[in-house]
Protein backbone atom coordinates (compact mmCIF):
# COMPACT_ATOMS: atom_id res chain seq x y z
CA UNK A 1 0.00 0.00 0.00
CA UNK A 2 1.19 3.18 -0.34
CA UNK A 3 1.63 4.08 3.22
CA UNK A 4 2.57 7.27 5.05
CA UNK A 5 6.04 8.92 4.28
CA UNK A 6 8.71 8.19 6.79
CA UNK A 7 10.74 10.83 7.69
CA UNK A 8 13.46 11.32 5.36
CA UNK A 9 17.41 11.24 6.07
CA UNK A 10 19.43 12.76 3.60
CA UNK A 11 21.71 10.61 1.37
CA UNK A 12 24.61 13.66 0.77
CA UNK A 13 27.38 10.79 -0.77
CA UNK A 14 27.25 7.16 -1.95
CA UNK A 15 28.24 4.77 1.66
CA UNK A 16 31.14 3.65 0.02
CA UNK A 17 32.12 6.60 -1.67
CA UNK A 18 31.97 7.60 -5.72
CA UNK A 19 33.82 4.66 -7.47
CA UNK A 20 36.57 6.02 -10.16
CA UNK A 21 35.45 6.29 -13.74
CA UNK A 22 35.89 3.76 -15.73
CA UNK A 23 37.33 4.66 -19.23
CA UNK A 24 39.79 1.71 -20.38
CA UNK A 25 39.05 -2.10 -21.87
CA UNK A 26 40.60 -3.55 -19.17
CA UNK A 27 38.91 -1.03 -16.37
CA UNK A 28 35.73 -2.78 -18.00
CA UNK A 29 36.87 -6.29 -18.06
CA UNK A 30 38.24 -6.21 -14.53
CA UNK A 31 34.17 -4.28 -13.37
CA UNK A 32 32.45 -6.51 -15.47
CA UNK A 33 34.11 -9.82 -13.70
CA UNK A 34 33.45 -7.89 -10.46
CA UNK A 35 29.97 -8.01 -11.48
CA UNK A 36 29.67 -11.30 -12.64
CA UNK A 37 30.33 -12.06 -9.20
CA UNK A 38 27.72 -10.16 -7.64
CA UNK A 39 24.26 -11.41 -6.89
CA UNK A 40 20.56 -10.45 -7.48
CA UNK A 41 19.65 -8.09 -10.34
CA UNK A 42 21.38 -4.97 -11.57
CA UNK A 43 20.96 -1.62 -10.84
CA UNK A 44 21.07 0.66 -14.05
CA UNK A 45 20.83 4.22 -14.97
CA UNK A 46 22.66 6.16 -18.00
CA UNK A 47 23.05 9.84 -18.50
CA UNK A 48 22.77 11.32 -21.94
CA UNK A 49 22.98 14.82 -22.39
CA UNK A 50 19.57 16.01 -23.97
CA UNK A 51 19.52 19.43 -24.72
CA UNK A 52 23.14 19.36 -25.76
CA UNK A 53 23.75 16.67 -28.06
CA UNK A 54 21.33 15.73 -31.39
CA UNK A 55 21.85 12.04 -30.16
CA UNK A 56 20.37 10.62 -27.64
CA UNK A 57 23.70 8.51 -26.54
CA UNK A 58 24.94 7.61 -22.84
CA UNK A 59 27.70 9.71 -21.98
CA UNK A 60 27.94 7.71 -18.76
CA UNK A 61 26.48 4.29 -17.46
CA UNK A 62 25.84 3.52 -13.87
CA UNK A 63 25.83 0.00 -12.33
CA UNK A 64 25.56 -1.10 -8.70
CA UNK A 65 24.65 -5.25 -8.26
CA UNK A 66 24.93 -6.86 -4.36
CA UNK A 67 27.90 -7.86 -3.03
CA UNK A 68 29.61 -6.17 -6.56
CA UNK A 69 29.47 -2.13 -5.61
CA UNK A 70 28.76 0.59 -8.34
CA UNK A 71 30.41 1.08 -11.07
CA UNK A 72 30.83 4.11 -13.38
CA UNK A 73 31.92 3.97 -17.05
CA UNK A 74 32.55 6.52 -19.46
CA UNK A 75 31.39 4.51 -22.54
CA UNK A 76 32.69 6.93 -25.07
CA UNK A 77 36.45 6.31 -25.26
CA UNK A 78 35.52 2.18 -24.96
CA UNK A 79 32.56 1.97 -27.09
CA UNK A 80 34.49 -1.50 -28.82
CA UNK A 81 35.73 -2.97 -25.56
CA UNK A 82 31.98 -3.31 -23.84
CA UNK A 83 31.66 -7.23 -25.31
CA UNK A 84 33.36 -8.43 -21.46
CA UNK A 85 30.18 -6.19 -19.88
CA UNK A 86 27.55 -7.51 -22.00
CA UNK A 87 28.50 -11.11 -21.25
CA UNK A 88 28.29 -10.00 -17.66
CA UNK A 89 24.91 -8.08 -17.33
CA UNK A 90 22.92 -8.70 -19.99
CA UNK A 91 21.67 -12.08 -18.59
CA UNK A 92 20.34 -10.20 -15.54
CA UNK A 93 17.35 -8.74 -14.51
CA UNK A 94 17.89 -4.54 -14.90
CA UNK A 95 16.45 -2.15 -12.43
CA UNK A 96 15.79 1.18 -13.95
CA UNK A 97 13.25 4.08 -13.40
CA UNK A 98 11.81 5.46 -16.11
CA UNK A 99 13.36 2.45 -18.37
CA UNK A 100 11.96 3.91 -21.59
CA UNK A 101 14.88 6.82 -21.65
CA UNK A 102 17.98 4.89 -21.20
CA UNK A 103 17.34 1.41 -22.71
CA UNK A 104 17.22 2.50 -26.37
CA UNK A 105 20.99 4.39 -25.34
CA UNK A 106 22.40 1.09 -23.46
CA UNK A 107 21.00 -0.58 -26.71
CA UNK A 108 23.38 0.87 -29.19
CA UNK A 109 26.35 -0.09 -27.08
CA UNK A 110 25.35 -3.71 -27.14
CA UNK A 111 23.36 -3.88 -23.77
CA UNK A 112 20.37 -5.28 -23.25
CA UNK A 113 18.75 -6.75 -20.16
CA UNK A 114 17.14 -10.46 -20.15
CA UNK A 115 14.18 -9.48 -17.88
CA UNK A 116 13.43 -5.78 -17.00
CA UNK A 117 11.86 -4.01 -13.68
CA UNK A 118 11.33 -0.18 -13.89
CA UNK A 119 10.76 1.16 -10.81
CA UNK A 120 9.04 4.46 -11.90
CA UNK A 121 6.48 2.58 -13.99
CA UNK A 122 6.01 0.11 -10.98
CA UNK A 123 5.73 2.58 -9.23
CA UNK A 124 2.35 4.22 -11.26
CA UNK A 125 0.96 0.64 -11.94
CA UNK A 126 1.05 0.87 -7.45
CA UNK A 127 -0.95 4.12 -7.13
CA UNK A 128 1.81 6.46 -6.23
CA UNK A 129 0.99 10.18 -6.95
CA UNK A 130 4.24 10.74 -7.11
CA UNK A 131 6.94 8.89 -8.82
CA UNK A 132 9.70 10.46 -9.28
CA UNK A 133 13.09 8.76 -8.26
CA UNK A 134 13.53 11.51 -5.12
CA UNK A 135 10.04 11.43 -4.46
CA UNK A 136 9.73 7.57 -4.52
CA UNK A 137 13.23 6.69 -2.44
CA UNK A 138 11.72 9.46 0.39
CA UNK A 139 7.85 7.61 0.50
CA UNK A 140 8.86 4.33 0.20
CA UNK A 141 13.06 4.27 2.05
CA UNK A 142 12.62 7.13 4.29
CA UNK A 143 16.01 8.64 2.67
CA UNK A 144 16.52 11.74 1.03
CA UNK A 145 18.29 12.17 -2.67
CA UNK A 146 18.95 15.17 -3.19
CA UNK A 147 18.81 15.95 -7.26
CA UNK A 148 20.16 18.70 -9.52
CA UNK A 149 22.17 17.34 -12.34
CA UNK A 150 19.97 15.44 -14.49
CA UNK A 151 19.81 18.60 -16.75
CA UNK A 152 23.73 19.09 -17.61
CA UNK A 153 25.67 18.23 -20.17
CA UNK A 154 27.01 14.95 -19.67
CA UNK A 155 29.07 14.83 -22.30
CA UNK A 156 31.02 17.57 -20.53
CA UNK A 157 34.95 16.04 -19.98
CA UNK A 158 36.10 15.56 -17.55
CA UNK A 159 33.05 15.10 -15.53
CA UNK A 160 32.71 17.61 -12.39
CA UNK A 161 32.88 15.32 -8.99
CA UNK A 162 29.77 16.75 -7.74
CA UNK A 163 27.93 15.76 -10.83
CA UNK A 164 29.47 12.03 -10.26
CA UNK A 165 28.11 12.26 -6.77
CA UNK A 166 24.44 12.62 -8.20
CA UNK A 167 25.51 9.97 -10.40
CA UNK A 168 26.68 7.49 -8.06
CA UNK A 169 23.22 8.30 -5.65
CA UNK A 170 21.09 7.82 -8.53
CA UNK A 171 21.65 3.61 -8.35
CA UNK A 172 22.59 3.55 -4.74
CA UNK A 173 19.02 3.16 -3.41
CA UNK A 174 17.64 1.39 -6.67
CA UNK A 175 17.51 -2.26 -5.55
CA UNK A 176 16.37 -2.05 -2.26
CA UNK A 177 13.44 0.60 -3.95
CA UNK A 178 13.01 -1.96 -6.74
CA UNK A 179 12.15 -4.50 -3.60
CA UNK A 180 9.74 -2.00 -1.78
CA UNK A 181 8.32 -1.26 -4.92
CA UNK A 182 7.60 -5.09 -5.79
CA UNK A 183 6.23 -5.79 -2.28
CA UNK A 184 3.74 -2.95 -2.78
CA UNK A 185 2.18 -4.21 -6.09
CA UNK A 186 2.18 -7.68 -4.83
CA UNK A 187 0.35 -6.42 -1.58
CA UNK A 188 -2.26 -5.01 -4.25
CA UNK A 189 -2.02 -8.14 -6.24
CA UNK A 190 -0.64 -6.26 -9.31
CA UNK A 191 2.51 -8.38 -9.67
CA UNK A 192 1.38 -10.36 -13.23
CA UNK A 193 0.23 -6.55 -14.55
CA UNK A 194 3.92 -5.21 -13.66
CA UNK A 195 5.64 -7.94 -15.34
CA UNK A 196 3.54 -7.31 -18.13
CA UNK A 197 4.36 -4.05 -18.48
CA UNK A 198 7.97 -4.58 -17.74
CA UNK A 199 7.82 -7.00 -20.51
CA UNK A 200 6.39 -4.73 -22.90
CA UNK A 201 8.86 -1.88 -22.50
CA UNK A 202 11.76 -4.20 -22.81
CA UNK A 203 10.95 -5.48 -26.08
CA UNK A 204 9.53 -2.16 -27.34
CA UNK A 205 11.35 -0.76 -30.73
CA UNK A 206 12.03 3.09 -30.62
CA UNK A 207 9.32 4.68 -32.13
CA UNK A 208 10.05 5.93 -36.09
CA UNK A 209 10.30 9.86 -36.44
CA UNK A 210 6.91 10.79 -36.40
CA UNK A 211 6.09 12.99 -40.10
CA UNK A 212 6.36 16.40 -40.21
CA UNK A 213 7.75 16.89 -36.72
CA UNK A 214 8.74 20.48 -38.40
CA UNK A 215 5.15 21.29 -37.22
CA UNK A 216 5.79 20.85 -33.69
CA UNK A 217 8.42 24.15 -34.02
CA UNK A 218 6.82 26.20 -30.90
CA UNK A 219 5.05 29.45 -32.10
CA UNK A 220 3.94 27.71 -35.48
CA UNK A 221 0.58 28.50 -34.59
CA UNK A 222 0.93 31.82 -35.67
CA UNK A 223 1.50 31.42 -39.25
CA UNK A 224 -1.37 31.49 -41.69
CA UNK A 225 0.24 31.27 -45.16
CA UNK A 226 1.19 27.83 -46.74
CA UNK A 227 4.45 29.95 -48.44
CA UNK A 228 5.24 30.55 -44.54
CA UNK A 229 4.80 26.82 -43.81
CA UNK A 230 7.01 25.61 -46.65
CA UNK A 231 9.81 28.52 -44.99
CA UNK A 232 9.10 26.73 -41.46
CA UNK A 233 9.92 23.39 -42.86
CA UNK A 234 13.03 24.10 -45.26
CA UNK A 235 14.64 25.86 -42.16
CA UNK A 236 13.83 23.16 -39.73
CA UNK A 237 15.09 20.47 -42.71
CA UNK A 238 18.72 22.52 -42.69
CA UNK A 239 18.80 22.76 -39.07
CA UNK A 240 18.45 19.20 -38.53
CA UNK A 241 20.54 18.07 -40.91
CA UNK A 242 23.47 20.59 -39.86
CA UNK A 243 22.32 19.30 -35.91
CA UNK A 244 22.56 15.71 -36.91
CA UNK A 245 26.10 16.20 -39.11
CA UNK A 246 27.87 18.32 -35.46
CA UNK A 247 25.72 16.21 -32.84
CA UNK A 248 24.23 19.67 -31.40
CA UNK A 249 20.74 19.93 -29.96
CA UNK A 250 19.00 21.58 -32.86
CA UNK A 251 17.79 24.35 -30.62
CA UNK A 252 20.95 25.23 -29.99
CA UNK A 253 22.15 24.78 -33.68
CA UNK A 254 19.02 27.66 -34.23
CA UNK A 255 16.17 28.36 -31.66
CA UNK A 256 12.42 27.72 -32.92
CA UNK A 257 11.76 31.79 -32.18
CA UNK A 258 14.50 32.22 -35.14
CA UNK A 259 12.47 30.04 -37.41
CA UNK A 260 9.33 31.55 -37.23
CA UNK A 261 10.41 34.80 -37.47
CA UNK A 262 11.94 34.25 -40.82
CA UNK A 263 9.14 32.77 -41.86
CA UNK A 264 7.23 36.03 -40.97
CA UNK A 265 9.74 38.24 -42.36
CA UNK A 266 10.67 36.17 -45.66
CA UNK A 267 13.75 37.87 -45.88
CA UNK A 268 15.51 38.38 -49.63
CA UNK A 269 18.98 38.88 -48.55
CA UNK A 270 21.30 38.14 -46.09
CA UNK A 271 21.41 41.78 -45.34
CA UNK A 272 18.21 41.06 -43.96
CA UNK A 273 17.89 38.01 -43.07
CA UNK A 274 21.02 39.31 -40.48
CA UNK A 275 18.25 42.46 -39.27
CA UNK A 276 16.02 39.66 -37.26
CA UNK A 277 16.81 38.49 -33.83
CA UNK A 278 19.62 35.68 -33.20
CA UNK A 279 20.62 35.83 -37.30
CA UNK A 280 22.88 38.57 -37.00
CA UNK A 281 24.55 37.04 -33.90
CA UNK A 282 28.60 35.98 -34.07
CA UNK A 283 27.48 32.41 -34.28
CA UNK A 284 24.49 32.84 -36.86
CA UNK A 285 26.37 35.12 -39.46
CA UNK A 286 28.72 31.79 -40.85
CA UNK A 287 25.82 30.03 -41.32
CA UNK A 288 23.73 32.98 -42.99
CA UNK A 289 23.88 31.85 -46.57
CA UNK A 290 22.73 28.04 -45.66
CA UNK A 291 19.33 29.78 -44.11
CA UNK A 292 18.80 32.03 -46.95
CA UNK A 293 19.02 28.99 -49.53
CA UNK A 294 16.68 27.19 -47.45
CA UNK A 295 14.17 30.25 -48.01
CA UNK A 296 14.74 30.70 -51.04
CA UNK A 297 13.92 26.97 -51.41
CA UNK A 298 10.85 27.48 -49.83
CA UNK A 299 10.31 30.77 -51.94
CA UNK A 300 10.88 28.78 -55.29
CA UNK A 301 8.23 26.13 -54.50
CA UNK A 302 5.17 25.51 -56.93
CA UNK A 303 1.59 25.76 -54.96
CA UNK A 304 1.13 22.24 -55.91
CA UNK A 305 3.82 21.74 -53.47
CA UNK A 306 2.90 23.76 -50.43
CA UNK A 307 2.29 22.26 -47.34
CA UNK A 308 -1.47 22.26 -46.14
CA UNK A 309 -2.04 24.90 -43.31
CA UNK A 310 -3.85 22.51 -41.41
CA UNK A 311 -1.93 19.12 -40.14
CA UNK A 312 -2.75 16.59 -41.78
CA UNK A 313 -3.70 13.57 -39.19
CA UNK A 314 -3.43 10.02 -39.53
CA UNK A 315 -6.39 8.38 -37.33
CA UNK A 316 -9.18 10.29 -35.52
CA UNK A 317 -9.43 13.78 -36.10
CA UNK A 318 -8.75 16.11 -33.13
CA UNK A 319 -11.05 15.30 -30.63
CA UNK A 320 -12.79 19.34 -30.67
CA UNK A 321 -13.70 18.14 -33.88
CA UNK A 322 -15.68 14.81 -33.67
CA UNK A 323 -19.08 16.25 -32.40
CA UNK A 324 -19.25 18.10 -35.22
CA UNK A 325 -17.43 15.51 -37.84
CA UNK A 326 -19.47 12.54 -35.85
CA UNK A 327 -21.57 13.27 -32.49
CA UNK A 328 -22.15 9.22 -32.17
CA UNK A 329 -18.35 8.73 -32.04
CA UNK A 330 -18.06 12.06 -29.64
CA UNK A 331 -20.87 10.10 -27.39
CA UNK A 332 -18.68 7.24 -27.31
CA UNK A 333 -15.12 8.55 -26.47
CA UNK A 334 -16.89 10.21 -23.43
CA UNK A 335 -18.63 7.59 -21.91
CA UNK A 336 -15.51 5.36 -22.74
CA UNK A 337 -12.99 8.30 -20.88
CA UNK A 338 -15.61 8.33 -17.71
CA UNK A 339 -16.15 4.53 -17.49
CA UNK A 340 -12.02 4.32 -17.42
CA UNK A 341 -11.79 7.45 -15.00
CA UNK A 342 -14.45 5.34 -12.89
CA UNK A 343 -12.20 2.64 -13.28
CA UNK A 344 -8.69 4.48 -12.57
CA UNK A 345 -9.89 5.25 -9.33
CA UNK A 346 -10.71 1.69 -8.14
CA UNK A 347 -7.62 0.16 -9.26
CA UNK A 348 -5.61 2.91 -8.37
CA UNK A 349 -3.84 3.09 -11.39
CA UNK A 350 -3.46 6.30 -13.78
CA UNK A 351 -5.78 6.02 -16.89
CA UNK A 352 -2.76 6.57 -19.28
CA UNK A 353 -1.46 3.38 -17.86
CA UNK A 354 -4.73 1.63 -18.21
CA UNK A 355 -5.03 1.72 -21.98
CA UNK A 356 -2.90 4.65 -24.28
CA UNK A 357 -5.31 7.10 -25.13
CA UNK A 358 -4.92 7.07 -28.65
CA UNK A 359 -6.16 3.21 -29.01
CA UNK A 360 -8.93 4.16 -26.73
CA UNK A 361 -9.80 7.64 -29.30
CA UNK A 362 -9.35 5.35 -32.29
CA UNK A 363 -11.85 2.55 -30.98
CA UNK A 364 -14.30 5.25 -30.35
CA UNK A 365 -13.65 6.54 -33.71
CA UNK A 366 -14.15 3.65 -36.15
CA UNK A 367 -12.96 0.91 -34.11
CA UNK A 368 -16.14 -0.88 -34.15
CA UNK A 369 -17.24 -0.74 -37.59
CA UNK A 370 -20.69 -2.55 -37.17
CA UNK A 371 -21.46 -0.61 -34.03
CA UNK A 372 -23.68 2.41 -35.75
CA UNK A 373 -25.91 -0.77 -36.93
CA UNK A 374 -26.05 -2.01 -32.69
CA UNK A 375 -24.36 -5.11 -31.76
CA UNK A 376 -26.07 -8.47 -31.85
CA UNK A 377 -25.21 -8.71 -28.35
CA UNK A 378 -22.81 -7.13 -25.00
CA UNK A 379 -20.43 -10.63 -25.75
CA UNK A 380 -20.22 -9.78 -29.68
CA UNK A 381 -19.57 -6.10 -28.70
CA UNK A 382 -16.95 -7.08 -25.72
CA UNK A 383 -15.24 -9.41 -28.07
CA UNK A 384 -15.11 -6.99 -30.85
CA UNK A 385 -13.82 -4.53 -28.00
CA UNK A 386 -10.91 -7.11 -27.16
CA UNK A 387 -10.06 -7.79 -30.71
CA UNK A 388 -9.39 -3.82 -31.29
CA UNK A 389 -7.28 -3.40 -27.87
CA UNK A 390 -5.34 -6.72 -28.97
CA UNK A 391 -4.59 -5.28 -32.13
CA UNK A 392 -3.48 -1.97 -30.16
CA UNK A 393 -0.59 -3.75 -28.69
CA UNK A 394 -2.45 -3.99 -25.25
CA UNK A 395 -1.58 -5.90 -22.64
CA UNK A 396 -3.76 -8.73 -21.50
CA UNK A 397 -4.08 -7.55 -17.88
CA UNK A 398 -5.33 -4.11 -19.60
CA UNK A 399 -8.05 -5.90 -21.40
CA UNK A 400 -9.04 -7.69 -18.76
CA UNK A 401 -9.68 -5.24 -16.88
CA UNK A 402 -10.94 -2.61 -19.12
CA UNK A 403 -13.16 -4.50 -21.98
CA UNK A 404 -16.19 -4.92 -18.89
CA UNK A 405 -16.23 -1.18 -18.37
CA UNK A 406 -15.83 -0.50 -21.79
CA UNK A 407 -18.36 -2.74 -22.97
CA UNK A 408 -20.89 -1.26 -20.49
CA UNK A 409 -20.28 2.11 -21.48
CA UNK A 410 -20.64 2.15 -24.86
CA UNK A 411 -23.32 -0.78 -25.14
CA UNK A 412 -25.77 2.04 -25.07
CA UNK A 413 -27.31 3.12 -28.57
CA UNK A 414 -24.82 4.70 -30.28
CA UNK A 415 -26.78 8.49 -29.89
CA UNK A 416 -26.20 11.70 -28.21
CA UNK A 417 -27.61 11.35 -25.00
Amino acid sequence: MDNDPIAAVPLLAPIAGVPPVLDTADAIAEAAAGLARGSGPLAVDAERASGFRYSARAYLIQLRRADAGTVLIDPIPVVDALGPLAEAINHLEWVLHSADQDLPGLAELGLRPARLFDTELGGRLAGFERVGLAAMVERLLGRELRKGHGAADWSTRPLPDAWLNYAALDVELLLELRDAVAASLAEQGKTEWAAQEFEYVRLSEPAPPKADRWRRTSGIHTLRKARQLATVRELWTARDSLARTRDVAPARVLPDSAIIAAAAAQPRTIAALRTLPVFGGPRQRRYSREWLAAIERARALPDSELPPTSQPYDGPPPVNRWERRDPAAAVRLTRARAALADLSAEVRVPVENLLAPDLVRRLCWDGLPAYDHGPESPVELAAAIDVFLKSGGARPWQREVTVGPLTAALAAPPVAD
